[in-house]
């Protein structure tokens, strides 16, 4: 008994522990963002006098700091990418979770096994094609990219759909439904923890993407920025003594949105993940 509580005990402090090592950046870049310093200050881990002017500053553009319309850029990006993703996503879930065709499971190993490599490989053949047609320094390239190969994260979703019960889907194919509707009024409305959780996932990559924004938005045009592209500029060396504490303040404004969309949609983001993971 006195095994399991040390143990126990342990394994508290060790989470407490990793905890307070994750957030101790986060805290630090709230505190930095509410210095009356402009530029970068690592004397102190609390700021010396405190001020909210930056908050202020970053939402009045001027040459360098065009917050709003970033923010604006990024917003519509992911806001289309997110539908575009979540459908190609629960679609091609749905298929491979209920439909038997030819092919079936090579297609869903090759998805598995194309997933293990990282995007990034394919950045120059991604750039040279978008080059072709001429939709690099373009929001629709950027879109494309991020929803153009959502489709393979379809695994959690399809041990999601796994488990709906397929006497539902038999007794409307009975009653003449086609796949399509039966997709769209039995399975979707029971699906909505992995619905939840698709839609954030796919509203999260372009949120935070800098890597793909940064090669495709290459023409230095400043108001067809992304957020991380437009504060990643700030922090060039002759800008970092003026923009600094405003680019602190831009990496708190960006977090908000995405955090209270979470709190919001919690219950259904974690019930999604771990109906999802009943199944493969």
């Amino acid at each position: 008994m006195k095994k399991k509580t040390v143990r126990k005990v342990l394994f508290n402090v060790l989470i407490a522990a990793l905890a307070i090592f994750w957030l101790i950046p986060i805290v630090w870049l709230v505190c930095t963002s509410f210095s009356a310093y402009s530029g970068m200050n690592v004397s102190t881990f609390f700021p010396k006098e405190w001020s909210a002017i930056h908050y202020a500053k970053i939402l009045h553009s001027d040459s360098v700091n065009q917050f709003t319309t970033w923010f604006w850029n990024t917003f519509k990006i992911a806001c289309v990418t997110c539908v575009i993703s979540t459908f190609f996503v629960l679609m091609v879930a749905y298929a491979t979770s209920v439909m038997r065709f030819r092919m079936r499971k090579p297609l869903m190993n090759m998805a598995v096994i194309l997933n293990l490599f990282p995007g990034m490989l394919a950045m120059i053949a991604v750039y040279f094609t978008l080059k072709t047609f001429n939709l690099t320094n373009s929001h629709i390239g950027l879109i494309l990219v991020y929803s153009a190969s959502s489709g393979l994260g379809y695994l959690i979703a399809k041990g999601f759909f796994d488990t709906v019960p397929r006497a539902l889907c038999e007794a409307a194919r009975l009653d003449g439904c086609n796949e399509a509707r039966i997709f769209l009024t039995v399975v979707v409305p029971m699906s909505k923890p992995i619905i939840v959780y698709t839609v954030i996932s796919s509203f999260l990559t372009p949120w935070m993407d800098f890597v793909y924004s940064k090669m495709i938005l290459n023409a230095g045009i400043a108001e067809n920025y992304t957020v991380a592209v437009g504060l990643y500029r700030m922090l060039d060396k002759s800008l970092i003594n003026n923009y600094f504490t405003q680019f602190c303040c831009g990496g708190v404004l960006v977090s908000i949105p995405i955090s209270i969309l979470y709190i919001i949609m919690q219950k259904f983001y974690v019930e999604g993940i771990t109906n999802g993971a009943v199944k493969g």
